[in-house]
């Protein structure tokens, strides 16, 4: 297995956020917002009115507009600890015309604002591989949502081996410029394994089986 070799926790350049901002994540967003509408179809909390979202990572805040999308009845706290990721996130927010369901606040992951038990649901999406030790957001995370509300988390899988994180690169990010591949690359090797995440969630006392392997290069935590 390879190891965990730790890359910047901000992406706090113009240059790194227009990169992320313009790589192709269409398909993974569109997954994750139809997954997570769904979730909230499906699950059997309700909240007292529309719900309560947390987006932690929110980076450009693709994901928190391909949400509102799908669901009206959803209003979305989107953080980030990067000035120029939520920068260009306010210009997509404000093109989408979702500017009225969704807000952006510059937040620490690890250090949440809010009041215990303040949201119906919490979401994240590859933001735990930027995080030298994820435990302290995951607690966050779970400090944060109201009692039988949806977790739902999701982020990359470090490879095996530097042969498979180099297919990986190559399947996914074949179109993209050379620093896109380098950033891809660097954030597989950032990247938790499902046991470690695991690990992670008895740690916070959350069931083990809550977390899987969802694609050749995610893993996601789900509590439905």
């Amino acid at each position: 297995m390879l190891s965990r070799v730790l890359e910047p926790e901000v992406m706090d350049t113009a240059e790194e956020a227009l990169d992320y901002d313009t790589m192709d994540h269409s398909f993974v967003n569109g997954l994750f917002a139809d997954q997570f509408a769904q979730l909230l179809q499906d699950s059997t909390y309700r909240p007292a009115g529309r719900w309560r979202v947390l987006d932690v990572g929110t980076g450009t805040a693709q994901i928190p507009i391909e949400i509102v999308r799908r669901r009206a009845d959803v209003d979305i706290v989107a953080i980030d600890l990067s000035r120029e990721m939520l920068k260009l996130g306010l210009r997509n927010l404000e093109q989408a015309g979702v500017t009225a369901a969704i807000r952006l606040e510059l937040v620490d992951a690890k250090r949440l604002l809010d009041a215990t038990a303040s949201y119906d649901a919490v979401i994240s999406n590859s933001i735990i591989h930027h995080i030298p030790e994820p435990l302290h957001s995951l607690r966050e995370m779970v400090r944060v949502l109201r009692p039988g509300g949806v977790l739902f988390v999701r982020d990359l899988l470090r490879p095996p081996d530097q042969m498979t994180l180099e297919n990986l690169v190559d399947q996914h990010a074949a179109g993209a410029n050379p620093h896109q591949r380098r950033l891809f690359s660097e954030s597989l090797r950032a990247a938790l394994t499902v046991d470690e995440v695991a690990s992670l969630l008895h740690q916070v006392g959350l069931p083990s089986s809550w977390v899987a392997a969802t694609s050749d290069r995610h893993w996601t935590i789900c509590s439905q």
